[in-house]
């Protein structure tokens, strides 16, 4: 099962459950405005992709922060920390690809196809 992470009125999660239901990829979305961001997820996450990639500095969230709250995620523990308190910071969407264990973040139909290719039917 693909697990698609993210806020369901964001224009680039929306692309993406869309996308996925186009290719008839079977899929549960995690909405973190309603449920939070799991701790152990953005763990696996930090370690997959690296936590530079997930912080999203170009964001509204991020531009409504204050200087001091930016400047606590200067690194893996300080960024875990507000990407927790403050999911809309976290790039969207994340996708965990269940069969083979990948991690992407953003939307790439390209990158998708390919790893939606190496998805056991």
């Amino acid at each position: 099962m693909i697990t698609l992470y993210g806020i369901p009125n964001c224009d680039t999660v929306k692309k993406a459950r869309a996308w996925l239901t186009s290719q008839d990829l079977a899929h549960e979305f995690y909405d973190f405005k309603k449920r939070g961001v799991p701790a152990d997820r953005l763990a696996l996450w930090v370690q997959s992709v690296g936590w530079e990639k997930l912080l999203n500095r170009q964001g509204t969230t991020w531009r409504k922060l204050d200087a001091p709250s930016q400047a606590g995620a200067s690194d893996a523990s300080g960024a875990q920390a507000l990407m927790l308190a403050s999911p809309s910071v976290i790039k969207r969407p994340v996708v965990e690809w269940a069969a083979n264990g990948e991690v992407s973040v953003g939307f790439d139909a390209q990158r998708w196809s390919e790893l939606a290719g190496k998805i056991p039917k």
